[in-house]
């Protein structure tokens, strides 16, 4: 199947058919986060702080499927834009067959380190006993978000969006109808708590992946994933993964914050961690849509710079730049006008909801900025440049926030860890243009 209308649609219409389907779906995902958290607080705090604790776990485990996507996502557009069907053939068929090995290996790893992972964050005995039977449950379905992962890119990558949207929706709607059934027993089904939710996010997770596997046999694809092509090769695994490392790193790197922000937040109060927990449940509205909408750019980034069309590339660039901003503008006065109605979904502790308000006002005075460094990073992945596209994100959760937060908190008390995010952003988007402008000019 020819993917040539990469290259030759305007480019304002052709990345909306793109990003669009991308938007509403992540906007759904970033519902079900709100949704399940909020089913969650509504058994205790205690189970919402030990499922804000085993969030960057968690976290973690979907970033390797998603980042190792990324890299297959962009090989395949590469491939497909060189007109090399057979290099992209193998690309899909490989990166299944790995993306399924890594799954199997994750779900050991964190089932078996969350007892002591958590114990380092909490010595309360009911939050590390809840977060354990939650993570146990979750992350026996690891292999099925590998492999959904790797079927969204594949999808992604020949421009088939509709399909990943309703995959993907289909997943985060069963996951929100099938919580509250599971957390509480409605109907033939006991209430299960913890597990519950767990269960719940699970099964949703599998239907996406079962309703590829079906859409997969029943039209045909612009490339095939072949058990002839399964066995890895060498050069191909290595530009897989020379991609794919640096994006899971991306997407890994928030996880590492959040628990190093836990660890300064918790000397000061658990409610400190339950607001940074509830910040990153809300912030997914904004980050996920946007995400939309880099989505919808890397497979035609990938396609147009394999094709040799790098004017394509640097308007499909600003494109998503200007779209991005708008997002995070509106996102911006969201939180500054309804904080404290934002936080009371998550509590109803007077003081809780108070620092809620306060964090969330100063976090977002760095919303707008940070849209060039997510277009920056998601347009330098798209080109196969994983390397230059890790720089930003170290910048940006690791390098600059947490020594800021770290000296800021010294300074100013909790308060110092919320103006940190701001300043981050401040200084990334700086080195983000700095870095895709020489990226793109090595080419």
């Amino acid at each position: 199947m020819e993917q040539t209308y990469m290259k030759e649609r305007p480019v304002f219409p052709l990345l909306m058919g793109m990003a669009l389907p991308m938007v509403v779906s992540m906007l759904v995902n970033a519902l079900y986060n709100i949704v399940d958290s909020y089913f969650v607080s509504q058994i205790s705090d205690a189970a919402f702080t030990a499922l804000s604790l085993v969030y960057p776990v968690q976290n973690f485990v979907n970033a390797v499927g998603i980042g190792f996507g990324v890299g297959m996502n962009a090989v395949i557009s590469i491939h497909l834009g060189a007109r090399e069907q057979e290099r992209a053939d193998a690309a899909a068929s490989q990166g299944m067959f790995l993306a399924g090995v890594q799954g199997v290996v994750l779900s050991v790893i964190c089932i078996f380190i969350m007892p002591r992972f958590l114990a380092l964050y909490t010595d309360d005995a009911e939050v590390i006993a809840l977060g354990v039977r939650y993570s146990t449950v979750v992350f026996m379905f690891g292999v099925m978000v590998s492999l959904g992962v790797g079927f969204e890119k594949v999808y992604q990558a020949v421009g088939r969006m509709k399909v990943t949207m309703v995959s993907l929706m289909a997943g985060c709607v069963a996951n929100i109808v099938l919580d509250p059934i599971m957390i509480f027993g409605l109907g033939p089904f006991p209430a299960m708590g913890m597990e519950g939710a767990a269960l719940a996010t699970g099964i949703g997770q599998t239907l996406s992946f079962v309703i590829y596997a079906i859409w997969y046999f029943v039209r045909p694809l612009g490339v095939r994933v072949s058990w002839r092509l399964f066995r890895p090769e060498a050069r191909m695994a290595l530009r897989l993964y020379s991609v794919g490392v640096p994006a899971v790193l991306n997407l890994a790197l928030p996880s590492l914050l959040i628990s190093a922000l836990n660890g300064i937040l918790a000397a000061f109060s658990g409610a400190y961690v339950q607001v940074l927990g509830f910040y990153y449940k809300l912030q997914t509205f904004l980050y996920l849509t946007a995400n939309g909408i880099v989505q919808g750019m890397r497979p035609l980034v990938g396609y147009n710079y394999g094709a040799g069309e790098m004017g394509r590339v640097r308007a499909l660039y600003r494109l998503v730049l200007a779209l991005s901003a708008g997002i995070m503008a509106v996102g911006t006065v969201i939180f500054l006008v309804f904080p404290g109605w934002l936080s009371g979904l998550f509590t109803s502790d007077a003081a809780t909801v108070e620092i809620g308000v306060r964090a969330l006002r100063i976090i977002s005075a760095g919303f707008v900025v940070s849209a060039v460094s997510v277009t920056s990073s998601g347009a330098l992945e798209g080109l196969g440049k994983g390397a230059a596209s890790l720089v930003i994100s170290l910048c940006r959760y690791v390098l600059v926030i947490i020594p800021a937060a770290w000296l800021l908190a010294r300074l100013m008390g909790p308060d110092g860890v919320w103006h940190a995010f701001w300043i981050t952003e401040l200084v990334t988007a700086g080195v983000s243009l700095l870095v895709y402008r020489r990226s793109l000019r090595r080419g």
